[in-house]
């Protein structure tokens, strides 16, 4: 659910180049604030593909080694980040297992976006990774998914709503990509040194 200073509706917009500036700044503040504790910081979510339609919400997935509650919410709370307290913002199911995470919202008045911490060679991160990385490698599936994403915006504006009917759909395209990293070879990429 979004903070009463978030839309609550779903609008979806054709893909915006500067997305992948915006997430620079954003990965930056956050690898400042939380030092060592972040071993990746990726862009990833549909901005992060160039070519498919998404809503204007950046999001941001840093990889830890393990989920710190505490820490990790100091950590953002002391750059003004605000921990979504809802379940599934806090565990997810990926591949059938469940996986912890925690996500955040900006502070106020800042750039749309959400970071998702998840842990390093989880489910839950390398499916974010691999969302990313199917449909920047798939311009039929890119295609499909993003008019899909414009039709259900146009029919089904609440944000919680239409991210209800849009969760079983996603596991449909999650279907194609494992096919395509099996037939790929793809694995995630290696965390490397923020920065770097």
């Amino acid at each position: 659910m979004p903070f009463p200073d978030e839309p609550s509706t779903a609008t979806v917009v054709d893909h915006r180049p500067e997305w992948r500036q915006e997430f620079e700044v954003i990965a930056a503040q956050v690898a400042r604030a939380l030092g060592g504790v972040a071993l990746a910081v990726d862009h990833v979510g549909s901005t992060s593909v160039p070519g498919l339609a998404a809503k204007d919400c950046v999001d941001v997935q840093v990889r830890v080694a393990r989920i710190d509650e505490v820490r990790v919410t100091r950590l953002f709370g002391a750059i003004g980040f605000r921990l979504r307290p809802e379940p599934w913002n806090r565990s997810e199911t990926s591949s059938g297992q469940e996986c912890r995470k925690l996500v955040f919202a900006p502070p106020v008045g800042a750039r749309r976006c959400n970071v998702h911490v998840r842990e390093d060679g989880g489910a839950g991160a390398r499916l974010a990774l691999l969302f990313r990385d199917y449909l920047r490698a798939d311009p039929v599936a890119r295609a499909a998914w993003g008019d899909f994403k414009r039709r259900l915006a146009g029919s089904v504006p609440d944000l919680l709503a239409n991210g209800q009917i849009k969760a079983p759909a996603t596991v449909v395209l999650m279907r194609a990509a494992e096919r395509w990293a099996g037939a790929t070879g793809w694995s995630p990429p290696a965390a490397r040194p923020v920065g770097h």
